[in-house]
């Protein structure tokens, strides 16, 4: 009931004109998705055996591994891998990619953030998909870690790459959890 009444308010109060301004919310895990079972400090957990120095590094690891959705690799569908694990078998779905990416670079010292949304296709809001933004040298990217052969690649300029995306929730690097305009243009879509 909470919840709903939550849900309702968000819905009334976030600007649904521009889906990215955000609005820090006590978002619950479920709305990230089926796969979000755990809460996020536990994909901080355990050591990393990849050195990375630099984002170029971690896009460059990236690139090394290979995007399999969740039914073809853990038959379920959807299943958010630790990054220990992704680490271990270098496949996964954008989550898995994304969640790494983040660690990462939250653990090089980015103001780094974990966003699940939809990528925007023409005719709708798109598919669900996941992202990682980021602040370096006081400009905003948006680093796509499952396009890996995207031809404009993984890290691109925030003020490029936002056309392409509909943010609805996220998670920063301290851990506090947000809504985007987004999630109320897609809720409200699909309400009406």
């Amino acid at each position: 009931m909470l919840l709903r009444a939550l849900h309702r308010w968000l819905l009334r109060t976030i600007p649904v004109n521009d889906p990215w301004v955000r609005i820090e919310c006590q978002v619950p895990l479920a709305r990230y998705g089926a796969g979000a079972r755990r809460d996020f400090a536990w994909y901080f957990e355990g050591e990393s055996r990849v050195v990375v120095s630099s984002v170029e590094e971690v896009c460059a690891w990236l690139k090394g591994c290979r995007y399999v959705r969740d039914t073809d690799l853990f038959f379920e569908t959807d299943f958010w891998q630790h990054p220990c694990t992704f680490e271990r078998l270098r496949q996964g779905d954008c989550e898995d990619h994304a969640l790494w990416a983040w660690r990462k670079l939250v653990e090089l010292g980015y103001a780094a953030e974990f966003v699940v949304g939809r990528s925007r296709e023409p005719d709708g809001p798109g598919r669900g998909h996941a992202w990682v933004h980021l602040e370096r040298e006081g400009q905003r990217f948006l680093l796509d870690a499952a396009a890996t052969a995207a031809p404009t690649g993984i890290l691109r300029p925030w003020e490029v790459a936002r056309c392409e995306y509909l943010p609805e929730v996220s998670i920063d690097h301290r851990l506090r959890r947000f809504v985007y305009g987004g999630y109320a243009r897609v809720r409200l879509r699909c309400a009406g």
